[in-house]
């Protein structure tokens, strides 16, 4: 048994985990700005915490296995106006550099760090243009935020704990996150593709999510850069047709890029965007994909 700490355990990929984590016996702590009114997971606990500031709770992380760092402002769906930029940067970098100060005045320091981090790391890029683990980093606003949430776990990695940066890709899972919003238009016999469809989607099943953190936690020759996506990336009318076969409907109504732009701004990059990740790193490592293509994964998340 193990101690692991999360951030962000009561999202939409935090409570899978740390539900996860306490099915295989291990200790999960549970960071969070409201303690008095979360639950405690099982054989876990809950832990108090400000992600802008030092605290007491710089002490849970003495003596844990792993820290599992899932928090952050959302950054798809809204307008991106100076303060919310603002906020999606704040939000990662300050929380990140928080916990790896903890971390590395810890006297039984954890063996590793995950971090998330996502596929926007790589900008947008054509079909024609894959990204490895070793491709560069783009230049629009994710890209530039997901460098900068990287680069912030890097005073672990001097302090001697591995550290992985899970950069994850459009996560499909039920009861919430991207493909609840997607799916709305289709069941209202109104979905289909946005802008010009063409743009790729490096999806992952929620499933995959939880059991890709849970294998860099385990497997020590994971670190640095680990994209966690299917390894098969569709364009966004791929991702349409397939949302309105498994749900029965219609995917022929398609959203011009113009709307988006009326309402988000800037802040409708990323739906309009997108890049072909490829999971070299969790493959050379081993792991098995429980959802490696999309009709399935979609079934297990939609019906």
């Amino acid at each position: 048994m193990g101690k692991v700490i999360v951030s962000g355990a009561t999202g939409f990929i935090g409570r899978p985990l740390v539900a996860a984590l306490a099915a295989r016996g291990d200790e999960a702590t549970v960071l969070t700005r409201s303690p008095e009114t979360t639950r405690a997971p099982p054989g876990g606990r809950v832990q108090g915490w400000d992600p802008t500031r030092p605290g007491e709770w710089y002490r849970a992380m003495d003596g844990a296995n792993a820290v599992v760092h899932l928090a952050g402002e959302r950054a798809v769906g809204a307008r991106w106006t100076k303060a919310v930029k603002a906020r999606i940067l704040d939000s990662r970098v300050q929380s990140t550099a928080r916990i790896v100060e903890a971390i590395a005045q810890a006297k039984d320091k954890p063996a590793v760090f995950v971090c998330a981090s996502a596929v926007g790391f790589y900008g947008d890029r054509s079909s024609s243009q894959p990204a490895d683990e070793t491709a560069p980093a783009g230049n629009d606003f994710l890209a530039q935020v997901c460098a900068a949430w990287e680069a912030a776990t890097e005073p672990a990695r001097v302090a001697g704990v591995r550290v992985v940066n899970a950069r994850i890709g459009i996560v499909l899972g039920p009861d919430g996150g991207a493909l609840e919003e997607m799916a709305k238009p289709f069941r209202a016999f109104a979905g289909g593709p946005i802008g010009s469809g063409e743009q790729m989607v490096s999806w992952v099943s929620l499933d995959d999510v939880v059991h890709a953190l849970l294998h860099m936690i385990d497997h020590a020759s994971l670190s640095g850069p680990v994209n966690v996506v299917a390894p098969n990336a569709v364009s966004n009318a791929e991702l349409s047709a397939s949302i309105g076969a498994v749900l029965a409907r219609p995917s022929w109504l398609r959203v011009p890029a113009f709307a988006l732009r009326a309402r988000f701004g800037e802040g409708a990059d990323p739906l309009l965007t997108g890049q072909r990740a490829l999971p070299k790193a969790l493959q050379r490592s081993g792991y098995a994909f429980r959802h490696p293509e999309l009709r399935g994964a979609l079934e297990a998340a939609l019906l």
